[in-house]
């Protein structure tokens, strides 16, 4: 009944199924908000999961969507510009999901190479929809100065079934390293690699010596089922009990590495999302996620390589990762997915501008074609 009242809501009165799934696991869960965080239908409180415990966890879930339909056919309809590919093949369950890619068409060794990467979490509705509206209305006019790949779904499977973690409940931006460091207590640590993460790691060492990549931007949301679904589930899956409460910030926000702060960047990608919606501001501890917030909305953690996070699959001078909150009354989906476009456009604009290395190559560019004229 439950799932059946989401995917008909959903359907026939346009509500994204993420709220729907967090008004009715708080209306039923007494809002599991401080002791109730720990309480989780599968599993042994303080025992980790095992083998048994995470294929109950893989049975219990539901398919809300249609990847096929809300993401596939908009590539297979065509990008201009752009040559969509498929780079590998995820299976679950005998069910397989074409991993695609969209390529610019003029790709040149000479120009800097830019990834965009959404659905890494495959719940996050708008880093997926947010990263097909760049590539249908944006991205054309940049590919005359960047290589640019994007990677719009890298986690089907979580996109259909309204997932953090991958079906072997793992979560995938935990698993760009699995060699990463552990350090028991933080909120960021690296997971096992996932069939996800090596697909996408594999395709981009396909490119070669050809694609340097000067800029990142994986697209997130943070949405209210972090607090009401799945930091429980983490809980439970990990054998641990915890009594804090987790307050989810209403607004958007962008995760740095804090050795390579980026912050005049950082500062123009707020600004251009500000026009769409609202910023998040600092708790009252003037933290964000209990994260130091460096410069309004922008919190910095460790290098993300070292934590296994997608932003880190790189090593660009620019990467960071985006957080939309598409669980506000004062953002619609489509102010959230024209949020995630208005980040990335800010980020290449600003590039554009103040990039020496790309100042000079536009400057060769130009050259080239006067000689030529």
């Amino acid at each position: 009944l439950y799932f059946a009242m989401v995917s008909f809501f959903a359907r026939h009165f346009f509500v994204r199924p993420t709220t729907l799934i967090a008004a009715l696991l708080s209306a039923t869960s007494n809002k599991m908000t401080t002791t109730s965080v720990n309480a989780y239908s599968i599993g042994t409180p303080g025992s980790p999961w095992g083998v048994k415990e995470k294929q109950e966890w893989l049975d219990s879930r539901v398919h809300h969507r249609s990847y096929q339909d809300e993401v596939v056919t908009k590539l297979e309809a065509g990008l201009d510009g752009f040559t969509v590919s498929q780079y590998d093949t995820l299976s679950v369950k005998a069910k397989d999901y074409p991993l695609f890619v969209a390529k610019s068409n003029d790709w040149n060794s000479d120009k800097p190479c830019v990834l965009i990467t959404g659905g890494v979490h495959g719940y996050e509705t708008s880093g997926v929809q947010g990263a097909l509206l760049f590539l249908s209305t944006c991205a054309k006019g940049y590919s005359s100065t960047f290589n640019i790949v994007v990677a719009p779904c890298v986690s089907p499977w979580g996109y259909e079934t309204i997932e953090r973690w991958n079906a072997q409940a793992v979560d995938p931006n935990r698993s760009f390293n699995p060699e990463g460091k552990v350090v028991e207590g933080r909120s960021f640590n690296p997971e096992p690699a996932t069939a996800e993460s090596t697909a996408l790691i594999a395709y981009l060492k396909s490119l070669g010596d050809d694609a340097e990549f000067l800029c990142h931007l994986d697209l997130h949301e943070t949405t209210d089922t972090d607090k009401t679904e799945f930091r429980p589930a983490k809980l439970a899956r990990d054998g641990q009990v915890s009594d804090e409460e987790e307050s989810i910030p209403d607004g958007f926000y962008l995760v740095s590495d804090e050795t390579n702060p980026q912050t005049d960047w950082h500062k123009t990608m707020i600004d251009a999302v500000r026009k769409i919606t609202h910023i998040a501001p600092n708790d009252p501890d003037g933290t964000i996620i209990g994260e130091t917030v460096v410069q309004e909305g922008v919190i910095a953690i460790p290098t993300p390589s070292s934590l296994g996070l997608c932003s880190g699959v790189t090593t660009a001078s620019y990467a960071t990762t985006t957080e939309v909150y598409p669980d506000s009354p004062k953002a619609t989906p489509e102010q959230c997915n024209q949020a995630q476009v208005a980040c990335i456009v800010g980020a290449l604009e600003y590039i554009l501008k103040h990039d020496e290395s790309v100042q000079k190559q536009q400057e060769e560019g130009d050259c080239v074609a006067a000689t030529e004229g």
